[in-house]
């Protein structure tokens, strides 16, 4: 009796790809890189393509994503953690969200079938952007003084907790912060492809041993990539909403 052996490929081969352009340069552009170009394109052409002169009193197609997605984020994540003047970093968290939405989303397109923030580079690039605003945001709105006093020891907590308290906030405000947002980004998009791989794997050995065999795993893959594509819109939620609470919390220290 034959035992069924599966070969899963190198996890180098699943998350790093040859140069395709100007292999050799420091330039060079390769299924990653290309990925975010596109998710850039792509981002910056919904909103150019909306911006134009409306035609109808109806928002129709293009127009109707872009509206329906800045509506999205303004109510769902501006007012609900900053308030109404945080609509001031509309474009910065709207644009954040498609572009990582489209980053992401990569990963269930057939021929292409990679998530780009699978790669740390640009999820941690991302969190040290948030990083920089909601400190700056923070500063700006409070000066120097007042926002590491607001941060390292919190309106309302006992003075004698400070001890415990004070440590902890320095870790998780200054140091903490970025990386955690990068890695739970980075983080769910390597699990999703590694089980999409294994199932996509899996059912192409049990389809080679016995048709009956692959329907299951098959069937896996197919409720996976749903699940996949779940997980992309709420990734890139999620990192857009901890944004928009990190900049509230610089402008509200109280909260």
């Amino acid at each position: 009796m034959n035992i069924l052996a599966l070969e899963f490929p190198p996890i180098s081969h699943l998350f790093q790809w040859p140069d395709i352009l100007f292999d050799g340069t420091w330039y060079a552009l390769n299924k990653t890189s290309l990925i975010y170009l596109t998710a850039v394109v792509i981002t910056s052409a919904i909103f150019l393509s909306a911006g134009r002169k409306k035609t109808s009193l109806v928002p129709v197609g293009v127009q109707h994503v872009a509206e329906a997605g800045v509506n999205f984020i303004e109510e769902s994540v501006v007012m609900e953690t900053i308030g109404p003047e945080g609509k001031k970093y509309m474009p910065f968290l709207t644009t954040m969200f498609f572009f990582i939405l489209f980053s992401n989303i990569f990963e269930v397109i057939p021929g292409i079938q990679f998530p780009a923030n699978s790669r740390m580079a640009v999820p941690i690039t991302l969190a040290l952007v948030v990083w920089l605003i909601y400190n700056f945001v923070g500063i700006r709105s409070q000066g120097l003084f007042g926002y590491f006093k607001n941060s390292l020891f919190p309106p309302g907590v006992p003075k004698a907790l400070y001890l415990i308290v004070t440590p902890i906030e320095l870790v998780s405000t200054f140091v903490v912060r970025p990386f955690s947002l990068a890695i739970r980004l980075w983080a769910n998009m390597v699990a999703g492809h590694l089980l999409l791989v294994t199932f996509a794997i899996l059912t192409a050995a049990l389809w080679d041993a016995t048709y009956v065999g692959a329907v299951a795993p098959f069937a896996m893959l197919i409720l996976m990539t749903g699940f996949e594509i779940l997980v992309s819109v709420l990734q890139a939620f999620i990192f857009t909403i901890l944004t928009a609470v990190y900049i509230g919390g610089s402008l509200h220290p109280a909260h």
